[in-house]
């Protein structure tokens, strides 16, 4: 199974906002008794090509303003699910909701992880047997 988890950089720290991240770090769990974690690769969010992160500014919570008349904003999203549409699952520490209507009409499902750790397959590991 495909797993997608934004990140920051190679570094695999979780980015805070899904929406707003450069990467997404896309990790195959295999099956059987032992689950293994393989990190495939980092994939570009074509979503935020040619535009600064700043952690900071999106960190706590983000209510995204765009509403369903916004078209241009609600497509980079889809440019996004697009970019992981092979992954059954996108993990979050958070998203707005253009990113989660997204996802489910790409049919990605989206996992909350609310856990301590900041390294991406390390909290991929603690949850892993939830998705």
């Amino acid at each position: 199974m495909k797993v997608a988890i934004p990140v920051i950089d190679d570094s695999l720290r979780i980015a805070k906002n899904a929406g707003h991240t450069p990467f997404f770090a896309i990790f195959n769990i295999g099956g059987g008794m032992f689950k293994t974690i393989t990190l495939e690769e980092l994939r570009a969010n074509p979503k935020m090509a040619g535009h600064e992160v700043d952690e900071e500014e999106h960190s706590g919570k983000h209510v995204c303003e765009h509403d369903a008349d916004d078209m241009e904003h609600i497509k980079s999203h889809d440019l996004m699910s697009e970019a992981i549409k092979d992954c059954e699952y996108l993990v979050i520490k958070s998203a707005c909701k253009n990113t989660a209507n997204s996802m489910k009409e790409f049919g990605i499902k989206m996992k909350k992880y609310n856990g301590e750790k900041t390294n991406a397959k390390e909290a991929l590991g603690e949850i892993s047997g939830k998705l």
